[in-house]
């Protein structure tokens, strides 16, 4: 059995090792991803035109300039800020710091060492699934 002081101790040497994971970039697995978007929904329009996107569940979904929709994690791998889809650039970009990510998530400019997690896009008429 445990006493309160081993505990406590464990706590805090399991909280540490989660920030320092995060203070390096590193993550934490996400749990799996699965959602579906309406395109018929107005939450959703900007998915019918080149170049928009949303955000829904932590995920980006985009609409790429050739009419593909992706889609990656929002949350950039540096310090977790929201990115933003720039079609006229064809990747993702994060306004914080500046680092870019390539339409498969891959890192293209720093200071993110570290991709974003693509998910599995199916378009099915007006009904965009996506999975990971």
């Amino acid at each position: 059995m445990m006493d309160r002081k081993e505990f406590l101790s464990m706590l805090g040497l399991s909280a540490g090792a989660l920030t320092i994971a995060a203070c390096m970039g590193g993550s934490v697995a996400a749990p799996n991803v699965d959602f579906t978007l309406d395109l018929s929904q107005s939450a959703n329009a900007a998915l019918n035109t080149n170049g928009g996107y949303v955000y829904s569940n932590g995920v980006i979904v985009a609409k790429t300039t050739s009419g593909a929709i992706i889609a990656v994690s929002a949350s950039c791998t540096h310090e977790g800020t929201s990115v933003q889809y720039q079609s006229s650039n064809n990747r993702f970009y994060c306004p914080n710091h500046g680092a870019t990510f390539s339409n498969s998530g891959s890192v293209t400019q720093g200071p993110a060492n570290t991709a974003l997690k693509q998910y599995t896009v199916t378009v099915t008429g007006n009904v965009v699934q996506v999975k990971g």
